[in-house]
C-alpha cells in the first residue's frame, strides 16, 4: 500500500528470498563461507553473567546445528553457497 505497487505477499517474499540469496551470493564471491559465518568466541564460551539471559551462551556444537537448519532453509549447500537448484528457482541462474 505504501509504494502503490499491486504485489502479494507472496511476491514480496520472493523479493526478499532474492535479495538475500543475491547478497550472499556476492559474499561468497569475496571468499565468505561456512568458516565465517560464527559468532564471537565470548558468546560462544562465555556464559551470560547476569540479567534476564543470565547463563546462556552459544556452544560451537549449537552453533554449527543452527548453520546446518538454515543452510538447509536456505535451499544452501552444506557450505552456505545458495545451490543451482536455488538460484533458478529464485529466477537467478546466469
Amino acid at each position: 500500500a505504501v509504494t502503490g505497487w499491486d504485489v502479494t505477499v507472496e511476491e514480496l517474499e520472493r523479493t526478499g528470498e532474492r535479495i538475500v540469496n543475491l547478497e550472499r551470493l556476492f559474499n561468497v564471491r569475496e571468499g565468505v563461507r561456512r568458516a565465517q559465518d560464527t559468532l564471537p568466541w565470548k558468546v560462544m564460551h562465555e556464559p551470560i553473567p547476569d540479567g534476564p539471559s543470565a547463563g546462556a551462551f552459544c556452544p560451537p556444537a549449537e552453533l554449527a546445528a543452527m548453520l546446518d537448519e538454515y543452510y538447509a532453509l536456505r535451499g544452501w549447500d552444506p557450505d552456505g553457497v545458495p545451490t543451482p537448484a536455488r538460484l533458478a528457482a529464485l529466477g537467478l541462474s546466469a
